[in-house]
């Protein structure tokens, strides 16, 4: 099983993250949870109000488990492998905003079929 594997990189994990991303519904969450944990970041930095630090883990993990346990049905990647997985979000959340989304599925489709 895949999602078992040992990954050796973050450039060997990321194809197999965006496989764990089909459903766009749940690509979506990922993208509103990641861009208000980087509203919260930028908001606790300005203020030097620590609430809003403490406030980040769950806006962006609740946003996405919503989105894998309701629309994806299947396990975060963030359970296996939890350093990875943070980093991937915020790639797929650059390669949104910067319309390499679809190119990056396509490929990460022929990797993990």
């Amino acid at each position: 099983m895949v999602s078992k594997t040992k990954f050796n990189s973050l450039k060997e994990f990321y194809p197999f993250y965006l496989t764990e991303h089909s459903d766009s519904v749940c690509r979506t969450l990922h993208f509103i949870g990641t861009g208000l944990v980087i509203a919260l970041a930028v908001a606790g930095i300005v203020t030097l109000n620590w609430k809003f630090f403490v406030l980040m883990p769950f806006t962006g993990y609740g946003f996405a488990w919503v989105g894998h346990f309701f629309f994806e049905k299947n396990k975060p990647a963030a359970f296996g492998n939890p350093f990875y997985s943070l980093a991937s979000d915020f790639m797929m959340f650059w390669h949104i905003i910067s319309f390499q989304l679809p190119k990056k599925m396509e490929e990460s489709k022929k990797r993990y079929p």
